[in-house]
């Protein structure tokens, strides 16, 4: 742990911002006054512009997300803070096509109400707009909870799919009811071994003892209801995650899978490869068939030294799209069958 690489930590979404854009100088463009990035390169069959955002921190979602075959734009707010409602509107109303805009908004109080006010301001000038909800994080799955089941790894998932879609010149309507059907088929858990580290502090987010995991952890260091003690090996955990998914998800025999191991931000690809390969033996055991990987860091927590398991139940048609090429900052450039490296590369 310690103090972050920073001018100033006030400073660090913006500087980030300004050296994300150089060094993807081809692919997209900040737009510093209006508070988002925006893609140069979009299919000229779409018919709908695709936006999304939510707080830094959780690089490279969602900015590294944005260019052909995926976003249209992106709205990064402050550190693990909902962007603001005006950057939502500048973006949308800059990206809309002649069917308007979707918002893929993560499960999150603030995001929901910025997305949703920016969301009445496009109706105010005809621009249509749409929402899909991403809740897929089981762990904060409660009736205690009242806004439900928080968006985490999914949202990777959902904004490459449906950005194949919209590629298609599907409609605002057709994209809205995939994307909500794809959410109710996606489930994800994260634990972690250390927790973040506090920007303004420099220190641990929160106390966890030596050997303890925090099982079903947040990305934004929510505290899980469990932690797991004794330095459970990889391949006793892996079965608790898998068979949590599994379940919530109602996998059967011969269920299509797709798999991101992801990491939180300080955890070795070692590690994540590791994990993959317990998964994938467990739903091996299961029945269940792997058929794509993803492992990497896709959606982080600062430095979160943990990782996320996320399982997406798939057919066909989502595999055509899921494998359909997309050229931006952090997708890997090849996923398919027959290739399954999860390194990015622009």
């Amino acid at each position: 742990m310690g103090l972050y690489f920073a001018n100033a930590i006030d400073d660090l979404v913006v500087d980030a911002l300004a050296g994300f854009a150089r060094a993807h100088a081809g692919m997209v463009e900040w737009d510093k006054p209006n508070g988002f990035v925006r893609s140069l390169h979009t299919a000229p069959s779409r018919r709908v512009g695709l936006v999304s955002g939510g707080g830094s921190g959780h690089e490279p979602l969602h900015i590294g997300y944005v260019g052909a075959g995926m976003l249209d734009a992106a709205c990064p707010g402050r550190i693990f803070a909902s962007p603001h409602n005006r950057a939502i509107f500048e973006a949308s109303r800059a990206v809309a096509r002649e069917q308007g805009v979707l918002h893929l908004v993560k499960n999150y109080t603030g995001d929901k109400i910025n997305f949703g006010i920016a969301a009445e301001r496009l109706a105010r000038e005809d621009i249509p707009c749409a929402r899909v909800l991403i809740d897929d994080d089981l762990a904060s799955e409660s009736s205690d909870v009242a806004t439900g089941r928080r968006g985490t790894g999914a949202t990777v998932l959902v904004e490459k799919i449906l950005g194949a879609a919209a590629d298609t010149g599907m409609g605002l309507g057709d994209l809205t009811t995939l994307g909500t059907h794809l959410v109710t088929r996606c489930r994800s858990l994260a634990v972690a071994s250390a927790a973040h580290t506090a920007p303004p502090t420099g220190l641990p987010a929160f106390d966890l003892p030596a050997g303890d995991i925090e099982y079903g952890v947040g990305i934004h260091g929510e505290r899980a209801r469990r932690t797991l003690g004794g330095g459970r090996p990889l391949r006793d955990l892996a079965s608790d995650m898998v068979s949590a998914l599994a379940d919530s998800l109602d996998m059967g025999r011969g269920t299509q899978v797709i798999v991101l191991v992801n990491g939180l931000g300080a955890i070795t690809r070692m590690e994540l490869y590791a994990a993959l390969n317990e998964v994938t033996r467990l739903l091996d055991d299961r029945g269940a068939e792997t058929v794509r990987t993803l492992v990497g860091d896709f959606v982080t927590a600062l430095d979160m030294r943990g990782f996320s398991l996320t399982l997406l139940v798939a057919d066909q048609a989502t595999l055509t799209l899921f494998d359909a090429p997309a050229r931006t900052a952090a997708w890997p450039r090849d996923v398919s069958a027959g290739s399954m490296e999860s390194i990015a590369h622009p």
